[in-house]
C-alpha cells in the first residue's frame, strides 16, 4: 500500500522505528539505544585526543567535537558523523561511539551538534550541517579524504549535505564517500504524522528538504563520492522503502552507489554496532577509506 492510503494511525505506526525491534519493547530499545550510544562515546574520550565543543558557527547549538587518532601522519580521512533522533533528540555528546573503532586505524571522527527540534526548523538543521561540513574544510584541509556517515534523521541531513549547491558557499567540499544508514529521503509521508508535531514542517520546507526531490543537484555536486545506502533487516516496510526508493534513483541516475541491507538489524542495532571493528558496516567503511 502507498503511503497515500494509509490511515494516519498506520502511518504513524510505519515511522515509529521502536515499534519494529525484535529484540525489546518499543520504551526499551529507545532507552538501550540512548545508553550504548552514550556509553560508547565516553569510551572513545577516553580512547582518542579529543577537541570537545569546537564552534562552527555563531549559535549555541553550532559546535563539533574532534576525535583525534595518536598519529604524526597528515595522511589521515575524516568522517564527519550526523546523529538520528528524529531531528528532535540526541546530540553529538551520544556520537563519538563510531571513534573507537576507527582512531585506532588512524581516523579523525568528527560528531557535529545542530538545532534539534522544537527550537531548529528543518531548514535551520540542513543549513547547519552544510555550514559544520565547509568548517571542518577549512580547519583540516591536510586531510586525504572527507567521508559522511548519517543515521537515520541524520542520514536524511547527509543526504542533505550531497545536495548541496557549494557555489553559495565559500569553498566546495570533496566528499569521497558516504554512508546513509536507516534513513529518510522523502519527507511529505511524516507530515501528518507525530514526528511532525515539533517540526511544524508544511508541504512546501518538506519538499525542498526531500533528497529524493534533489538527485539532480546530488548528481553535479558529488557525482565522485561513494554512495552506501544501509538499510535494517527489521526496519519498518515503510523505512526499508525509503532506501530502497532513494536507493534505485541514485542508481538510475548512475552515481556510485551500492545497497547494503544489514541482517539481523533493527533501526538502532545498526548503527550501535559500529563501535565494533568487527562489525560488517565498520569493516566495509575503513575499506571504502583504504583503511582495512
Amino acid at each position: 500500500m502507498h503511503w497515500t492510503q494509509m490511515k494516519k494511525d498506520e502511518l504513524d505506526g510505519q515511522y515509529s522505528p521502536s515499534r519494529w525491534s525484535r529484540r525489546m519493547s518499543a520504551d526499551d530499545v529507545i532507552e538501550a539505544h540512548k545508553k550504548a550510544l552514550k556509553e560508547g562515546t565516553e569510551r572513545a574520550r577516553g580512547l582518542a585526543q579529543t577537541l570537545l565543543n569546537v564552534p562552527y558557527g555563531e549559535g549555541d547549538g553550532e559546535k563539533l567535537d574532534v576525535y583525534i587518532p595518536r598519529t604524526n601522519s597528515l595522511d589521515v580521512p575524516l568522517v564527519i558523523y550526523l546523529h538520528g533522533g528524529y531531528w528532535q533528540f540526541l546530540s553529538k555528546e551520544e556520537s563519538g561511539f563510531m571513534a573507537v573503532p576507527l582512531v585506532d586505524k588512524g581516523v579523525v571522527v568528527v560528531a557535529v551538534d545542530y538545532d534539534i527540534a522544537p527550537k531548529g526548523s528543518m531548514d535551520l538543521m540542513v543549513s547547519q550541517v552544510r555550514r559544520s561540513v565547509v568548517s571542518v574544510v577549512q580547519q583540516y584541509s591536510h586531510i586525504s579524504g572527507l567521508y559522511l556517515c548519517g543515521h537515520s534523521a541524520g542520514a536524511h541531513l547527509a543526504a542533505m549535505v550531497l545536495s548541496t549547491d557549494w557555489s553559495q558557499y565559500s569553498v566546495t567540499p570533496q566528499i569521497k564517500g558516504a554512508f546513509l544508514v536507516s534513513g529518510i529521503y522523502d519527507l511529505l509521508p511524516i507530515l501528518s504524522t507525530y514526528v511532525n508535531e515539533p517540526l511544524k514542517m508544511t508541504e512546501e520546507v518538506a519538499v525542498r528538504n526531500s533528497p529524493s526531490k534533489l538527485v539532480p543537484q546530488l548528481k553535479l555536486s558529488s557525482s565522485s563520492c561513494r554512495i552506501i545506502v544501509a538499510l535494517a533487516e527489521n526496519d519498518s516496510p515503510e523505512f526499508r522503502k525509503q532506501s530502497e526508493e532513494y536507493y534505485k534513483t541514485l542508481e538510475a541516475s548512475g552515481l556510485n552507489v551500492t545497497k547494503e541491507d544489514v541482517a539481523d538489524t533493527d533501526h538502532f542495532n545498526i548503527i550501535e554496532q559500529l563501535v565494533d571493528g568487527e562489525y560488517h558496516l565498520t569493516k566495509l567503511l575503513l575499506k571504502t577509506m583504504g583503511r582495512s
